[in-house]
């Protein structure tokens, strides 16, 4: 399948009073044409800000240090600014986690979705309209031609939530970023979004980056799924590889916390414990090994490289060593090999 995005040895810092904070530290990543990948793990891993490097949104005090970012083929982390300009919003479209923070105020919402097509696909103000419109209609917000001369503290917080995702999807991008699409939503409508985005996806072979905390929307909607911690991909594979055969100690935490209602025993969450790494002083070992149950000498002092499991699946882990002791880890019934 041909590459519509390749992060190359990302490395991403911000440089604060008390020091840079390493935020993202060495990733990598593709995305296929028409393909939709999963990026999941606790907040602070790095998620949110490797997909604010691609598209070069991040605060004054944050710079992309080294890596590439290849959209198809051209290095966006070198893009001029008004290079830039046309790709946002046109050829990548982006849901931001917080809506409130990402309309503004001061302009109706019917102006906000209308802005991106006069400027990128150059159409006159009523067939602008009537494009947003149908948007709105598409994402199951009521009377959009109403709400089109409304301003954004006048919906509530879920209608913010739809509004962002119909102005992110109104120039049909090739790439949609949805950083947590569905965290003000109520169920009834999550599943109606992540059904648009599906179709759009069919309909215009878009391809998707999804970031969030919900393991079960990834495992419906993508087909591979990064998991992220302190700055680094720690595991990558399909989904099928990710749920039913992980293989790094931080993905089974992930998953031994998800509630399975079909259980007929009910079972106590067991949780992650301790915190995530200061990023200020990352560690030069794995970055799990103070949380981790399965800690060896060597996770302390080197860090992992990625050793491979089978041709899509890989895992930052030392237990995946060949000269590793095998771990046996029980999981709702389960039993996975550590190797």
């Amino acid at each position: 399948m041909e590459n519509l995005l390749e992060i190359k040895d990302l490395h991403t810092s911000f440089y604060t009073h008390v020091g840079e904070v390493k935020s993202v530290r060495g990733i990598s990543l593709k995305v296929n044409k028409g393909e939709a990948i999963g990026i999941v793990g606790e907040s602070g891993s790095g998620k949110s800000i490797t997909m604010m490097s691609t598209m070069r949104l991040l605060a004054d005090n944050g710079k992309i240090k080294e890596g590439q970012v290849l959209f198809n083929g051209k290095d966006l982390s070198k893009a001029p600014e008004k290079e830039m300009e046309k790709i946002r919003g046109n050829e990548i479209g982006m849901i931001f986690q917080d809506p409130m923070t990402s309309l503004n105020p001061v302009f109706t919402i019917g102006e906000q979705l209308m802005e991106p097509l006069l400027k990128h696909k150059k159409m006159n103000r009523a067939n602008a309209f009537s494009k947003a419109v149908e948007m709105l209609k598409l994402v199951g917000i009521p009377s959009p031609e109403k709400r089109m001369k409304q301003y954004p503290h006048e919906f509530s917080g879920g209608m913010r939530q739809r509004a962002m995702i119909a102005m992110s999807l109104v120039c049909e991008p090739k790439l949609l970023i949805a950083d947590e699409p569905t965290t003000a939503l109520d169920v009834t409508i999550q599943a109606q979004i992540l059904e648009l985005m599906k179709d759009l996806k069919t309909k215009i072979d878009m391809s998707i980056i999804l970031i969030t905390h919900d393991l079960g929307v990834v495992a419906d909607l993508c087909n591979r799924i990064y998991v992220m911690y302190g700055g680094t991909i720690v595991e990558s594979g399909s989904s099928r590889d990710i749920f039913y055969n992980p293989k790094h100690p931080y993905t089974w935490g992930l998953l031994r916390s998800i509630p399975n209602p079909k259980e007929e025993i009910k079972e106590r969450l067991t949780p992650i414990e301790g915190t995530p790494p200061d990023l200020l002083k990352p560690p030069s070992g794995c970055p799990f090994a103070p949380r981790c149950d399965y800690t060896m000498k060597i996770c302390l002092t080197e860090k992992p490289s990625e050793f491979e499991i089978s041709a899509d699946h890989c895992s930052a882990c030392w237990l995946n060593h060949p000269d590793a002791p095998e771990t046996k880890v029980i999981q709702k019934g389960e039993i996975y090999n550590g190797r």
